[in-house]
């Protein structure tokens, strides 16, 4: 079963009264669930995109509510920045006394 939710002409008063608005075309959706099930939200008519994972604030949230994803991109992200750091321009004799800290 699908859950279909609407937003519109009164919601969209609403923001504006505080003076925000909602760009459809940059809005994703995500419901979190050990069991996702699709969710359809439309805003004026026009679908808002479903999404099964995002970043945010650096950390990778996903849809069935677990950590590997998020584990796995700050492992790749350190060693991105370690192997960086072994090729960058500085001594070698630097670098060996940093690697041995």
């Amino acid at each position: 079963m699908q859950d279909v939710i609407l937003f519109g002409g009164r919601e969209r008063e609403e923001l504006q009264c505080y003076g925000m608005e909602i760009n459809v075309e940059t809005t994703k959706e995500m419901r979190i669930s050990r069991q996702p099930s699709p969710v359809q939200i439309m805003i004026d008519k026009k679908h808002v995109e479903n999404v099964v994972h995002f970043s945010y604030l650096g950390t990778m949230i996903t849809n069935d509510a677990r950590c590997t994803c998020a584990i796995t991109a700050r492992t790749v992200k350190t060693n991105a920045a370690f192997n960086n750091f072994l090729t960058s321009k500085l001594d070698l004799n630097l670098r060996e006394k940093l690697v041995k800290c």
